[in-house]
Protein backbone atom coordinates (compact mmCIF):
# COMPACT_ATOMS: atom_id res chain seq x y z
CA UNK A 1 0.00 0.00 0.00
CA UNK A 2 1.39 3.44 -1.18
CA UNK A 3 1.91 5.74 1.40
CA UNK A 4 -0.78 8.94 1.34
CA UNK A 5 1.04 11.74 -0.08
CA UNK A 6 -0.55 14.56 1.78
CA UNK A 7 -0.31 13.08 5.68
CA UNK A 8 1.83 14.54 7.71
CA UNK A 9 2.60 11.40 9.23
CA UNK A 10 6.38 10.72 9.95
CA UNK A 11 7.15 6.78 9.39
CA UNK A 12 7.67 5.06 12.83
CA UNK A 13 11.50 4.33 13.62
CA UNK A 14 12.50 1.19 15.40
CA UNK A 15 15.88 1.17 17.10
CA UNK A 16 16.55 -2.76 17.19
CA UNK A 17 19.56 -3.30 19.49
CA UNK A 18 21.17 -6.93 18.56
CA UNK A 19 23.30 -6.80 20.90
CA UNK A 20 21.54 -6.25 24.27
CA UNK A 21 24.86 -6.45 26.57
CA UNK A 22 26.86 -4.19 24.49
CA UNK A 23 29.50 -2.30 26.31
CA UNK A 24 29.54 1.43 26.31
CA UNK A 25 32.62 3.87 27.02
CA UNK A 26 31.01 4.48 30.36
CA UNK A 27 31.51 0.92 30.96
CA UNK A 28 35.24 1.80 30.44
CA UNK A 29 35.18 4.51 32.07
CA UNK A 30 34.04 2.66 35.38
CA UNK A 31 36.27 0.08 34.90
CA UNK A 32 39.29 3.06 34.55
CA UNK A 33 38.07 4.22 37.49
CA UNK A 34 38.20 1.00 39.45
CA UNK A 35 42.03 0.76 38.55
CA UNK A 36 42.69 4.01 39.57
CA UNK A 37 41.07 3.10 43.41
CA UNK A 38 43.19 -0.25 43.07
CA UNK A 39 39.99 -1.88 43.91
CA UNK A 40 40.12 -5.41 42.62
CA UNK A 41 36.86 -6.59 43.83
CA UNK A 42 35.20 -4.15 41.20
CA UNK A 43 38.04 -4.84 38.40
CA UNK A 44 36.73 -8.52 38.44
CA UNK A 45 33.00 -7.60 38.15
CA UNK A 46 33.45 -6.43 34.71
CA UNK A 47 35.21 -9.59 33.68
CA UNK A 48 34.06 -12.64 32.31
CA UNK A 49 34.17 -16.12 34.89
CA UNK A 50 36.85 -17.11 31.66
CA UNK A 51 38.69 -13.62 31.55
CA UNK A 52 42.07 -13.04 30.05
CA UNK A 53 44.61 -10.81 30.91
CA UNK A 54 47.75 -10.15 28.73
CA UNK A 55 50.22 -7.55 30.83
CA UNK A 56 52.60 -4.89 29.05
CA UNK A 57 55.60 -7.27 30.33
CA UNK A 58 57.05 -10.56 31.15
CA UNK A 59 58.68 -13.56 29.56
CA UNK A 60 56.60 -14.48 26.71
CA UNK A 61 55.84 -12.70 23.02
CA UNK A 62 52.19 -11.58 24.78
CA UNK A 63 53.62 -10.43 27.75
CA UNK A 64 52.71 -12.54 31.12
CA UNK A 65 49.51 -14.36 30.27
CA UNK A 66 46.72 -14.67 33.02
CA UNK A 67 43.93 -16.72 32.27
CA UNK A 68 40.56 -17.12 34.67
CA UNK A 69 39.33 -15.05 36.71
CA UNK A 70 41.49 -15.95 39.79
CA UNK A 71 44.58 -15.73 37.82
CA UNK A 72 43.63 -12.74 36.64
CA UNK A 73 43.06 -11.28 39.62
CA UNK A 74 46.55 -11.84 41.12
CA UNK A 75 47.81 -9.96 37.58
CA UNK A 76 45.99 -7.53 38.34
CA UNK A 77 47.03 -7.10 41.79
CA UNK A 78 50.53 -7.52 40.79
CA UNK A 79 50.14 -3.81 39.54
CA UNK A 80 49.92 -2.43 42.41
CA UNK A 81 52.65 -4.50 44.42
CA UNK A 82 55.16 -3.09 41.99
CA UNK A 83 54.17 0.14 41.70
CA UNK A 84 51.84 1.45 45.15
CA UNK A 85 50.29 4.55 43.72
CA UNK A 86 50.07 3.49 40.42
CA UNK A 87 47.92 5.60 38.33
CA UNK A 88 46.16 5.44 34.92
CA UNK A 89 45.28 8.75 33.96
CA UNK A 90 44.17 11.24 30.77
CA UNK A 91 42.32 8.08 29.30
CA UNK A 92 40.17 7.60 26.31
CA UNK A 93 38.27 4.93 25.34
CA UNK A 94 36.54 3.74 22.32
CA UNK A 95 34.10 0.80 21.47
CA UNK A 96 33.19 -0.64 18.07
CA UNK A 97 30.95 -3.94 18.51
CA UNK A 98 32.56 -6.41 20.82
CA UNK A 99 36.56 -4.53 20.93
CA UNK A 100 37.69 -1.60 22.69
CA UNK A 101 40.12 0.29 23.36
CA UNK A 102 41.74 2.27 26.14
CA UNK A 103 44.52 5.18 25.87
CA UNK A 104 46.06 6.12 28.95
CA UNK A 105 49.66 7.72 30.60
CA UNK A 106 50.79 5.41 33.23
CA UNK A 107 52.41 6.89 36.26
CA UNK A 108 53.83 5.01 39.64
CA UNK A 109 56.77 4.77 42.11
CA UNK A 110 58.40 1.52 42.59
CA UNK A 111 59.54 0.08 46.60
CA UNK A 112 63.19 1.70 44.77
CA UNK A 113 61.44 5.18 44.78
CA UNK A 114 62.35 5.08 40.78
CA UNK A 115 59.09 6.55 38.95
CA UNK A 116 57.88 5.70 35.56
CA UNK A 117 55.95 7.75 33.32
CA UNK A 118 54.59 6.25 29.64
CA UNK A 119 51.93 6.12 27.30
CA UNK A 120 49.69 2.76 27.03
CA UNK A 121 46.81 1.44 25.70
CA UNK A 122 44.47 -1.41 25.94
CA UNK A 123 42.86 -3.59 23.78
CA UNK A 124 39.78 -5.60 24.79
CA UNK A 125 37.41 -8.02 23.87
CA UNK A 126 34.15 -8.35 24.90
CA UNK A 127 31.67 -10.97 25.40
CA UNK A 128 27.98 -10.86 27.02
CA UNK A 129 28.24 -7.49 28.16
CA UNK A 130 31.68 -7.84 29.84
CA UNK A 131 35.40 -7.80 29.20
CA UNK A 132 36.77 -11.37 28.08
CA UNK A 133 40.09 -10.38 26.99
CA UNK A 134 42.29 -7.44 28.35
CA UNK A 135 45.43 -7.16 25.95
CA UNK A 136 47.96 -4.49 27.33
CA UNK A 137 50.85 -2.36 26.00
CA UNK A 138 52.63 0.13 27.04
CA UNK A 139 55.71 2.47 25.49
CA UNK A 140 59.00 1.55 27.19
CA UNK A 141 60.81 3.90 28.95
CA UNK A 142 63.97 3.82 31.23
CA UNK A 143 62.43 4.60 34.76
CA UNK A 144 63.70 7.60 36.35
Amino acid sequence: MAKDPTSNSKPEVRIVNNEPDQVSVEFLEAFADAWNRHDVDDLMSFMTDDCIFEASGGKDTCGARYEGAEAVRKGYARAWNDFPDAQWNNAHHFVRGKQGVSEWTFTGTNSEGQRSEVNGCDIFTFRDGKIHIKNSYRKSRPLF
